[in-house]
């Protein structure tokens, strides 16, 4: 099992297919993480799905971390959870390969434990809402999530 971390495709994935092309050890097993701005909950449907395709074909998994420009998953009525690695995630059960970690959730890779805290916040802002550009109003932690994941990772000894 191999883990490869990566982010900010927006949508251009060319690094993970020269990945996949020239691993060919790349498995079912074997996970991608996407550290934000993926570009697969941010177009809308179609363009949306089209992205997701290229990746559904990959042997691996993928757990995606959202950035703050894409839309959360759970706002995204094909979404369903399931637990992965120990914390829930979001998934779609056409794209069962890509995963979407819940914020706050702590996930074990092999013993070494990740807490997901996913979002920022957008300083092109205004010229994403004067372009037309997609803008999500809760493209950060709101102080619910923010008191959740601190209590979590002090209760599991994350802190500091």
């Amino acid at each position: 099992m191999a883990y490869y971390i990566t982010g900010d495709c927006h949508a251009h994935f060319d690094k993970l297919i020269w990945l996949a092309r020239f691993n060919k050890k790349l498995g079912k097993e074997d996970v991608i993480i996407l550290l934000g701005d993926v570009g697969l909950n941010y177009f809308g449907a179609d363009k949306d799905r089209e992205n997701k395709k290229k990746l559904a074909d990959f042997p691996n998994y993928f757990l995606c971390i959202h950035g703050n420009h894409e839309e959360r998953p759970y706002h995204i009525q094909t979404y369903r959870t399931q637990i992965r690695r120990g914390g829930e995630v979001y998934y779609e059960p056409e794209y069962p390969n890509i995963l979407f970690a819940k914020d706050g959730e702590i996930y074990d890779f092999d013993g070494k434990k990740a807490i997901a805290i996913g979002g920022a916040y957008s300083q092109d802002k205004e010229y994403r809402l004067i372009t037309g550009l997609p803008w999500f109003p809760d493209e950060q932690l709101d102080d619910k999530v923010k008191s959740q994941v601190e209590n979590k990772s002090a209760d599991r000894g994350m802190d500091g």
